[in-house]
């Protein structure tokens, strides 16, 4: 039995065919550039590639061209025994705590969520639009990056904003990688066979969050309303006093869309080290350049503040774990945190945390006092499975 897992961007649309019970990716592509003078394919398959490059005038398109690769290079999705399409959606509002089964309903609910998340959400719907018109036969289902912080406790969720307002817009802390939190705190449920763990779990790709998680549940996240809240990103400030916008408006005389612009794309480690590629800006401290070395000095911070907040709000912490692009990759900035942690007695072992691997992984020592872990996560994987689990 498959999913095929659709990842609809305003430019793109990711995809992968996946055995939830083995967890085996059976095939993986992108197409990229819809809507540009020229766009790109690739589709992976049984150890090849196949790519096309020509004009992708629109989602609609691309994704004809992708079932097309499946008939004629391969796997045949009848073949296959798809059983369901698992798609990617950002924003769930308050409204959804979990993955589900897409009718005109859900479809119209997704689309009022649009200004929760105007970059994210009118693309993923427009992937499962085009989804639903090309695989009528088969059931769709959706999977909320804010799903798994839904049911966060008022006091982490609620913005000390009047009452009335927060109310009438819907503005309340939402949090976002959900989808990923909820598959690497599963893991490590699984791996240490409890279910009464309080953990942290750093997800630490070009977008950055962090999450508090006891027995199973969010206690509190680093997004807010948005991606841009908390950690310090690639390209986005993460936390920051929101005055900050009234004063660049009132003497830079910036509009609302330059200060939105100069917060999500050009902050964050690009904006202090003037590069959002992690590897690039540790070149640039081996370098000796002042710029790259504060802004490690201020990512590094501002995750061990997370940290901390999180232990207390806890009352305590049995595991951190890292996952995603740079916190399963890049063991020298898991070392820079994980020393500013050495007080509370936490330790690693250099050995195993230089290691890379696909396998999730412990990396502190038998004395520490927290345990931690290195985590890949998969969260076409956790797509997969939440739909099958859902038309079971």
């Amino acid at each position: 039995m498959t999913v095929l897992v659709i990842n609809s961007g305003s430019s793109s649309i990711k995809y992968q065919l996946v055995n939830p019970e083995s967890g085996e990716s059976l095939c993986t592509g992108l197409v990229e550039r819809i809507g540009e003078e020229i766009g790109h394919y690739e589709h992976k398959y049984n150890g090849k590639v196949t790519e096309a490059t020509e004009p992708i005038a629109d989602h609609g398109v691309g994704l004809r061209k992708v079932l097309e690769f499946f008939d004629t290079v391969g796997p045949h999705l009848a073949e296959s025994d798809i059983k369901a399409v698992g798609h990617r959606v950002v924003q769930g509002g308050k409204y959804f705590d979990r993955a589900a089964l897409v009718d005109d309903a859900v479809q119209a609910r997704i689309k009022q969520l649009c200004p929760l998340a105007p970059l994210h959400n009118p693309a993923n719907l427009r992937g499962i639009e085009v989804a639903r018109e090309l695989l009528p036969d088969v059931p769709h289902v959706v999977v909320f990056d804010t799903a798994f912080f839904q049911q966060l406790p008022d006091e982490a969720a609620t913005y000390a904003l009047n009452r009335e307002i927060a109310e009438k817009y819907e503005i309340r802390r939402y949090g976002a990688h959900g989808t990923s939190h909820k598959f690497v705190s599963e893991t490590v449920t699984k791996i240490l066979g409890r279910t009464d763990l309080k953990q942290i779990v750093l997800h630490l790709g070009n977008g950055a969050s962090a999450s508090a998680v006891v027995n199973g549940r969010a206690v509190d996240t680093s997004m807010g309303l948005t991606p841009l809240e908390g950690l310090v990103m690639g390209t986005r400030t993460g936390d920051i006093d929101p005055a900050v916008v009234f004063h660049l408006q009132r003497e830079a005389k910036m509009d609302c869309e330059s200060v939105d612009r100069l917060f999500n794309k050009e902050s964050g480690l690009k904006g202090l080290a003037g590069d959002n590629d992690m590897r690039m800006v540790w070149k640039k401290v081996d370098d000796g350049e002042r710029n790259a070395i504060e802004a490690i000095e201020v990512y590094v911070h501002r995750l061990v503040h997370y940290i901390g907040a999180y232990t207390a709000v806890m009352g305590g912490l049995d595991v951190v774990t890292f996952t995603a692009g740079a916190g399963e990759n890049d063991s020298r900035l898991r070392a820079r945190v994980l020393d500013r942690l050495a007080p509370f007695g936490v330790k690693y072992d250099a050995e195993k945390n230089a290691v890379r691997a696909k396998e999730a992984r412990e990396i502190s020592t038998a004395d520490s006092a927290v345990k931690v872990y290195v985590v890949p996560t998969n969260e076409e994987l956790a797509i997969a499975r939440q739909a099958m689990e859902l038309i079971q």
